[in-house]
C-alpha cells in the first residue's frame, strides 16, 4: 500500500469541509471520511473514489438528518421535550434570555 493522502471535500449544502483519507491499494483506491467513520469506499481510480466518497458522504448525512428529525418528532410527541420547553419559557419570563 502507498502513503495515505488527505483531501478536503467541501459540502456546499451543509457548508462544511470534510477530510477524506485516500490511499492507493494495489490496482484500485480506497478511502474514508475522517469525520464520518461509516463512510468508507473503494473504486478503480482516484477521481472515481473521490466522487464515490462525496456521494456516499451526502447520502450518509441525509440519512443521519432524517433519523435525527424522526427522533426529535417522536420525542416531542411522547413529551420528552416538555421539561425543556417549560424551562425555556421560565427563563424567558424571568428575563434570563438575551437576543442572539
Amino acid at each position: 500500500m502507498e502513503k495515505i493522502q488527505t483531501v478536503k471535500i467541501y459540502d456546499s449544502e451543509y457548508e462544511t469541509t470534510y477530510t477524506a483519507r485516500i490511499q492507493k491499494n494495489g490496482t484500485g483506491w480506497m478511502g474514508w471520511i475522517q469525520e464520518h467513520p461509516k463512510v468508507k469506499c473503494e473504486d478503480s481510480t482516484q477521481e472515481a473514489l473521490l466522487d464515490t466518497l462525496e456521494k456516499t458522504l451526502y447520502e450518509t448525512l441525509e440519512a443521519d438528518w432524517e433519523a435525527w428529525d424522526k427522533q426529535l418528532e417522536e420525542d416531542a410527541k411522547t413529551g420528552k421535550l416538555d421539561k425543556l420547553a417549560e424551562k425555556a419559557l421560565e427563563d424567558l419570563r424571568a428575563g434570563r434570555c438575551k437576543d442572539l
